[in-house]
């Protein structure tokens, strides 16, 4: 499966300019569908701005929810700049941005530090999910399947031609070049690389050591920064293959993943059966609704390789502008703004509970 949702070259380091808006939003075929974002929760009309940082994994679908989102609200003015998940957390932590985004769960003591900078609990809700494609660039070679552990060790470099004989095995009908194998990696902190990790890790510990992290772990691959330089490197190279946000990776070849008996290729609807199977990190708690997602399935249809962004927010702002604001546009992303990430970006709409939980947590922002 291969889809091309945005330009590749559109994602320059200046792309936090293309997801502004203002007054005159950019039309949206979505936006006349948003109509209920158009006041604040008291009734005001909404107006003034917002800024968020974050996650480049999702930044074709911050880019589809600010359209309609300003199209419904000419008054009211939201940014979002892809700068990374990291760099989205610690900017939000120091107080630069309104709201955040991050392929990578806030952990406790970022949970401590964001109720300091709040003044109240921060929430992090997820709002995104999307399969991570194990995107290749080899001549010749249309269709790849990689079992779990054929990935983690062309990852961390203990397989390194193409035509290495556990790949063959997990291809014994293709026909493989004997071309050297250049992995592609974030260079920036990156939720995505955190969660690529993750799945290699659950889905193959005997060939994966490395914990999980926003930082990858391997060195002597090629580096790239977001998720653009990541698909730009691949694109560029020859025998090349990485790791990125499936709706960003264009016409590059994607591999099917083994999950049990079978090869599954990426999709929003098998990506989405991953949270069927998962639990929160914290039961108990009304605004940390981040998940634990089961990697190593081998349920039929689920396409494990995901990321669950979430959208990071304060309980409590001091300008009821900011948080009026806030709260109506996570209202929307949370409502009608899923379906327009699934046609802008092709990520999988939440479920019905998983937005009830979402909304009461949003509900809980106070302003002013």
């Amino acid at each position: 499966m291969k889809r091309s949702i945005m330009s590749r070259t559109a994602l320059p380091a200046a792309l936090a300019l293309s997801l502004t808006l203002a007054a005159c939003g950019a039309s949206n075929e979505a936006g006349s569908d948003s109509s209920d974002t158009s006041s604040a929760a008291e009734g005001e009309a909404l107006a003034g701005s917002i800024a968020g940082i974050g996650a480049s994994s999702k930044a074709a679908a911050e880019e589809a929810w600010i359209a309609a989102f300003g199209d419904a609200n000419p008054d009211a003015e939201v940014t979002y700049d892809p700068q990374g998940s990291g760099a989205g957390r610690e900017q939000f932590i120091a107080g630069a941005a309104d709201f955040a985004g991050s392929d990578s769960a806030m952990d406790e003591e970022e949970l401590a530090a964001a109720e300091e900078t709040c003044g109240g609990p921060a929430i992090q809700i997820p709002v995104y999910i999307s399969p991570i494609a194990i995107a290749y660039n080899l001549e010749g070679v249309d269709s790849l399947q990689l079992s779990p552990e054929t990935a983690a060790k062309i990852f961390d470099h203990k397989i390194t031609t193409w035509n290495d004989a556990a790949i063959k095995a997990d291809n014994p009908d293709v026909e493989l070049p004997d071309t050297k194998i250049t992995t592609v990696n974030r260079s920036d902190e990156s939720g995505t690389s955190k969660n690529f990790a993750a799945y290699l890790a659950d889905a193959a510990p005997k060939a994966w050591s490395y914990e999980p992290d926003d930082v990858w772990p391997v060195k002597g691959g090629s580096a790239a920064k977001g998720t653009s330089g990541v698909v730009s490197a691949i694109e560029q190279g020859t025998g090349t293959i990485g790791y990125a946000d499936a709706s960003q990776i264009g016409d590059l070849g994607a591999a099917k993943v083994k999950v049990g008996d079978e090869f599954v290729e990426y999709s929003a609807e098998a990506a989405a059966k991953i949270t069927e199977h998962s639990k929160r990190v914290d039961e108990a708690s009304e605004t940390n609704l981040a998940l634990e997602l089961d990697r190593a399935t081998t349920e039929a249809g689920v396409y494990p390789v995901d990321l669950v962004s979430y959208a990071i927010a304060c309980s409590t702002y001091k300008d009821a502008e900011k948080g009026n604001l806030v709260k109506a546009y996570l209202t929307y992303v949370n409502g009608e703004g899923q379906q327009v990430a699934a046609e802008a970006a092709g990520s999988a709409p939440i479920s019905a509970s998983t937005a009830e939980a979402n909304q009461a947590a949003i509900d809980l922002i106070k302003a002013g």
